[in-house]
């Protein structure tokens, strides 16, 4: 279905992110560039700039326009300067003429315009995935099994829950996932809720309820557990920036539990509410550096850490957080430091 949305084409500035810290434009970087389908904003900055995390400073735009933000596949963009700084217009004028980009209507599907970050990678962690507290997981109602005595059941099935059914008639159906613990002081900081099916509630009978599944990703069992649905804002468009406060931590997990991690891998932090974290903070990845001998006095001496990459959060909890790695400059692990950029 096609919307009418209000596209903006951008205009690009050099802007102060500190007194003193002047955005520099990347070396090698094009004059022209046609916008693709697949690209993202932090693509199209990570062209032009050193630093393209620092695009929402980079992007200039209309504060009073709705869904300021957004370009689509075929604008072509130009690097100018005009007035002594550089800025980015669409190459789209007879005779080579310039227009610097402003507001205006266009007839296009909202789903065809270029993102901040690729949202398809995050979206099931924004939706679904949760972290909850070993104490919450275990309190909350389970599946008691199918209607008919069966042990497993799937989506159009009604199934027999057993507990406390009284804060909802919408529940999620999770199952038991990963522990995250400190890497330091070994404390659980949270038991992830895998999700895998949603259900509403017929009807109670003192302490068990009958139950219709409408959606399942896998086969629900025996002991899985019913938790509320979560009311809360989704972010659907991030701005990258550095934490408010100095951030040191680590990557506890990686989805799918890889070995290593690579660009565009979501990961677990042991960082969250409590650290003042939010949706869209932006922090760098640190390798630990090696233990060497030294050769004169035979001491163990660590060499420091290097900076292998940087990643941006996207959700957070009370006490870990969900993060996209943004780039990574080798193969990347479980225990890495992160820390302000």
């Amino acid at each position: 279905m096609k919307n009418t949305v209000l596209g903006l084409c951008l205009g690009l500035m050099m802007a102060f992110v500190q007194a003193g810290d002047v955005l520099t434009l990347k070396a090698g970087h094009p004059q022209t560039y046609v916008v693709k389908k697949g690209d993202t904003l932090w693509d199209i900055s990570g062209m032009f700039l050193n630093d393209p995390w620092f695009w929402p400073e980079l992007w200039y735009y209309n504060p009073q326009v709705k869904n300021p933000h957004l370009i689509y596949p075929g604008d072509v963009l130009k690097l100018m300067w005009v007035n002594g700084k550089p800025v980015l217009v669409r190459d789209s004028m007879p005779n080579n003429s310039v227009v610097k980009l402003t507001p205006e209507m266009r007839i296009s599907d909202i789903t065809d315009a270029i993102p901040a970050i690729p949202l398809d990678v995050i979206a099931p962690f924004l939706t679904r995935s949760r972290v909850v507290t070993d104490a919450e997981l275990e309190q909350a109602p389970y599946v008691l099994a199918g209607k008919r005595g069966n042990i497993v059941a799937g989506a159009g099935d009604q199934i027999l829950g057993r507990g406390d059914f009284s804060k909802d008639e919408t529940y999620g159906v999770y199952r038991r996932g990963q522990v995250y613990q400190d890497p330091q002081t070994g404390e659980i900081l949270g038991v992830e809720a895998t999700d895998i099916g949603t259900a509403n509630l017929l009807a109670t009978e003192k302490d068990v309820a009958t139950l219709t599944l409408n959606r399942s990703t896998q086969e629900i069992r025996r002991a899985d557990r019913f938790l509320p649905m979560e009311v809360r804002h989704l972010h659907a468009r991030f701005e990258p920036k550095a934490p408010a406060q100095n951030t040191d931590g680590f990557i506890i997990a990686v989805e799918g539990g890889l070995t290593q991690i690579g660009s565009l891998d979501v990961v677990t932090l042991n960082l969250g509410d409590q650290s003042q974290l939010e949706a869209g903070d932006v922090l760098a990845i640190y390798s630990t550096g090696v233990v060497v001998t030294d050769p004169i006095t035979n001491e163990r001496v660590k060499a420091p850490d290097v900076r292998s990459g940087i990643l941006m959060v996207f959700r957070t909890f009370d006490r870990v957080s969900y993060a996209l790695v943004l780039k990574a400059e080798q193969p990347l692990k479980v225990g890495d430091l992160v820390k302000n950029p």
